[in-house]
């Protein structure tokens, strides 16, 4: 799915118009205004000043003085900060496992959905490992979408261990010759050192039990939490080998700006969006289609 006509950033576009029409010479208080209406779109402000002081070398050095100009400039930049080259793609080896993490409620189960119905889509077997079994009623969420996609699914009872069910799920998948095991974990233990060693053990039974399948860890983050978001990639990041993004719900007034502060801050490269509710509203991440949707209403 193409991102179209969407725009992810909310009014940022609007109010960069408005303020060229304003002054449209470029200057140094226009910059500033600049670096204020991208902070407040969820850009971080490391972040927006490193877009800033890019885009004020390149006013210096081009003598940039057209706001089209300009304004092209700034997608180029946010371009090259969110492209992290062969890394924004999915393993094309298969067979395939994703571990997808993330906290509750961020629309984790409704992803893997997506997901799973993405792969399936493109000819490849899947099967969902219900490995969150320590959140009431996850299980049967889960079990729901696998019937909707049409997918199977391992599961254990509420309470299981979860490397257990992960397990079970690796040996399914290799005695039905399943492409893409997609893994379901977790979002909160009781602690971090909890989770960190949940997800150690998952990744151990994984590299133990099919090494020769190829690996993909995926954080979910909801892109209309904000600066809750990029907590949680701070967090996660610090004990998980996260290798993309997915973030859910930029169907909405999500402002874009978080998932540009998570790919500059944390070089983590964003590879799905979740676009809407139904099951084939997710994109593949393409950064210089995002870039332009800066101005997209």
């Amino acid at each position: 799915m193409a991102f179209g006509k969407k725009g992810f950033f909310g009014k940022l576009g609007e109010k960069i118009v408005d303020a060229f029409t304003l002054k449209p010479e470029v200057d140094e208080e226009l910059l500033e205004e600049l670096e204020e209406i991208m902070i407040m779109s969820d850009i971080g402000m490391d972040t927006t000043e490193k877009i800033v002081e890019d885009l004020r070398e390149a006013v210096r050095e081009d003598r940039l003085i057209r706001s089209d100009a300009v304004r092209g400039r700034i997608e180029k930049i946010v371009e090259l900060m969110m492209d992290k080259g062969d890394r924004l793609r999915m393993s094309s080896d298969y067979p395939l496992i994703i571990l997808m993490i993330g906290v509750n409620g961020g629309g984790k189960t409704t992803s893997i959905a997506k997901m799973a119905n993405l792969y399936k889509s493109q000819g490849k077997k899947v099967l969902l490992a219900a490995a969150d079994t320590f959140r009431a009623a996850a299980t049967e969420q889960l079990d729901i979408w696998a019937k909707r996609v049409g997918v199977d699914i391992v599961k254990h009872q509420e309470g299981a261990d979860p490397s257990a069910v992960i397990y079970d799920a690796i040996e399914a998948s290799k005695a039905r010759g399943v492409d893409v095991l997609i893994c379901d974990t977790a979002g909160r233990l009781q602690t971090k050192k909890n989770l960190m060693n949940e997800l150690a053990k998952m990744n151990s039974v994984i590299s133990n039990g099919w090494p020769e399948a190829s690996r993909e860890t995926l954080l979910i983050l909801d892109a209309t939490t904000g600066k809750n978001a990029i907590s949680q990639a701070k967090e996660f990041s610090e004990i998980a080998d996260i290798t993309g993004i997915v973030l859910t719900k930029m169907d909405g007034t999500a402002k874009g700006g978080i998932a540009v502060t998570i790919a500059d801050e944390y070089d983590l490269p964003i590879k799905f969006l979740g676009l809407g509710e139904k099951m084939d509203d997710l994109a593949v991440f393409d950064p210089k289609d995002f870039a332009e949707s800066m101005w997209r209403a």
